[in-house]
């Protein structure tokens, strides 16, 4: 099958052939998934930009490194090793461990998004986020046919477009930013809008409560390793429900 914006797609159900929203209304569908969630996006790409420049990246510097690594929370952090002089193997290290729930979030998107091109894996994997995954495997788990990559690819290349835009903004300008903006307190408010949808049954209830318990106990763990051991565990309490069950 090839990538054209002008086609339609097919897939085969109960043996009949069923039309799917051809590609350029799945990437508009995908990109106003993501609208309501660029208002906790903008304020993190502000942040970004702040910290960069306080820790004394140079600006272009600070506005490549959002370009390459796109990844907000690992690119604050390594912003703030940077600064206070940790070793270069402690920086990545840190942006690896912080990064590493992409690989969960890979196996989920995997069944939905089969039969793809080596480049469309490797584009996927580039747009890859918590917002572009969040809005991704919900609009999968609805019955209605939707292009998937289309859908995902337009998701994550409005939330790509609005992160480079504020995160250079941010570089520009970050450092005129009044404190009592408190941008911070936006970006655990951007979560919690990418969260509560998905709360659809008792295992997602539990898992979330666990996962938040278990984060505020391991954040203190070095190199940010309590996000990925709260993540383990609410992994594993889920697995447990659902074989329960």
């Amino acid at each position: 099958m090839g990538f054209a914006l002008n086609c339609t797609w097919h897939s085969r159900s109960n043996g009949r052939y069923v039309a799917i929203m051809n590609v350029r209304q799945s990437l508009v569908a995908g990109s106003r998934s993501v609208l309501p969630i660029l208002v906790g996006v903008v304020p993190f790409g502000l942040i970004y930009g702040v910290v960069a420049v306080s820790e004394g990246l140079g600006k272009i510097t600070a506005i490549l490194m959002s370009s390459i690594v796109f990844a907000g929370a690992s690119q604050i952090a390594a912003a703030e090793l940077w600064g206070q002089g940790a070793p270069l193997a402690i920086v990545v290290a840190t942006g690896l461990v912080i990064n590493v729930r992409f690989l969960m979030y890979s196996a989920s998107l995997a069944p939905h998004l089969r039969g793809l091109s080596p480049w469309q894996r490797w584009f996927g994997s580039y747009l890859l986020t918590d917002q572009a995954y969040a809005v991704s495997v919900l609009r999968f788990q609805d019955t209605r046919p939707i292009h998937h990559f289309a859908f995902y690819c337009g998701a994550g290349l409005t939330l790509w477009t609005t992160w480079q835009s504020s995160s250079v903004l941010g570089v520009l300008v970050g450092l005129q930013v009044p404190p009592s903006w408190g941008l911070e307190f936006s970006v655990p408010l951007m979560f919690l809008a990418l969260l509560v949808p998905s709360l659809q049954d008792r295992t997602s209830v539990v898992v979330a409560i666990v996962s938040g318990i278990a984060a505020l106990l391991f954040y203190r763990l070095p190199l940010h390793m309590g996000l990925m051991a709260a993540a383990t565990l609410a992994l594993l309490v889920g697995a447990w429900l659902e074989r329960s069950r």
